[in-house]
């Protein structure tokens, strides 16, 4: 199982945003939608062995399961949409029990620190200081975890210095969330880019 742990520090709480203003007044949740579509999308197929967490503002966690998800386009505005659904459900969401909104997407109350808590795998920080990542071994059940486009916030990256288990960078210039995303599935799908 890969996951995917991306940060959305301005992202909205409340299901009251407009779909067609998603880079203003949504707090770059574009970002966030182009991240899931990265995590997921294949050319012709979606990834079945990918679970990414989009954090809300330190709030609330959705969850985007790969083997359950349904509805999911190629698009931001749609998967803003489901963003939108799952933050509608939210009141349901009791302490840490997920309520899920659409198939394959679900909400709780939880927020940064507590969503790397409750993940089984190796936790990986992406980071442009990090290790550079051909230097490292892929990990069984990998878990990266990014910012939207803000850094973290200095408690973040006091939390991650003491959870994970690997900072890497993923090449010589910093790379768009989503990107990254992309480059990460490639070290993982060639064995660390020493197969294809």
């Amino acid at each position: 199982m890969r996951q995917f742990v991306v940060v959305g520090h301005d992202a909205p709480t409340t299901p009251d945003f407009a779909l067609d203003d998603l880079a203003g007044a949504a707090g770059r949740l574009d970002v966030l939608c182009r991240c899931v579509n990265a995590a997921f999308f294949l050319s012709h197929a979606i990834r079945e062995d990918v679970r990414t967490h989009l954090v809300l503002a330190d709030a609330f966690t959705v969850t985007f399961e790969g083997s359950d998800l349904r509805r999911l386009n190629p698009d931001e505005r749609s998967t803003a949409a489901l963003i939108r659904t799952a933050l509608e459900h939210r009141e349901d969401a009791i302490g840490h029990q997920p309520v899920e909104s659409t198939p394959g997407v679900s909400i709780r109350r939880r927020g940064f620190e507590a969503t790397l808590d409750a993940l089984d795998g190796t936790l990986i920080h992406l980071n442009e200081n990090g290790t550079p990542v051909v230097d490292c071994d892929p990990p069984d059940d990998p878990i990266f975890v990014l910012s939207d486009h803000h850094d973290f916030t200095a408690e973040e990256t006091n939390v991650l210095a003491d959870r994970a288990d690997l900072r890497v960078r993923l090449g010589p210039k910093a790379l768009h969330a989503d990107h990254a995303i992309t480059v990460a599935h490639n070290f993982l799908d060639t064995g660390g880019f020493r197969s294809y």
